[in-house]
């Protein structure tokens, strides 16, 4: 039978003190946090969607209704997923991205590039190169995306173009 050293034993006793405590404030935590809602309707969240490519105040409308549409995906197939933002994105809807943004809707690289957000598109693409030739909802590349935002993103397509971007 092996012996402890005290210091061993008192290390060992902490450490096993910490781990209870740990535990029990992560099933604490458990036990107050509130069940999930149920999962959004397909159709509605198609909706939503769909929306967001087009029609500013149907998808205010929608999202008054139901919150929870804000970062709802939709899959058109094969994966192709695509939020209302997205849809806005590749749409050139800027109204439709920054009130959608305004909401806490999350950013992404290409609705970025299509507001004409520099700043940001320069920041991904400096930590993380390979993005630039990356693909969007419905294969649309990011180029596609900044020349969607016309006039006021055209600081993002010459940046793109100096990275070869297509």
């Amino acid at each position: 039978m092996a012996s402890l050293s005290r210091r061993a034993f008192l290390e060992f006793s902490t450490m096993s003190a910490a781990g209870l405590v740990f535990a029990s404030r992560v099933a604490e935590g458990r036990a107050q946090s509130k069940p999930k809602p149920p999962a959004l309707a397909p159709a509605s969240v198609e909706e939503f969607v769909r929306a967001g490519h087009v029609n500013l105040e149907r998808v205010k409308e929608m999202l008054a209704q139901e919150p929870g549409f804000l970062n709802a995906t939709w899959d058109w197939g094969g994966g192709d997923f695509e939020t209302a933002l997205g849809g806005a994105g590749h749409m050139g809807r800027k109204d439709i991205a920054t009130f959608l943004l305004s909401q806490g809707a999350r950013m992404d690289i290409f609705v970025a590039a299509m507001l004409g957000k520099l700043d940001i598109v320069k920041t991904v693409l400096t930590a993380f190169p390979n993005l630039a030739q990356s693909k969007g909802p419905h294969g649309f590349t990011l180029m596609y995306h900044a020349q969607k935002g016309g006039e006021e993103a055209g600081p993002v397509v010459k940046y793109l173009e100096s990275l070869g971007a297509i």
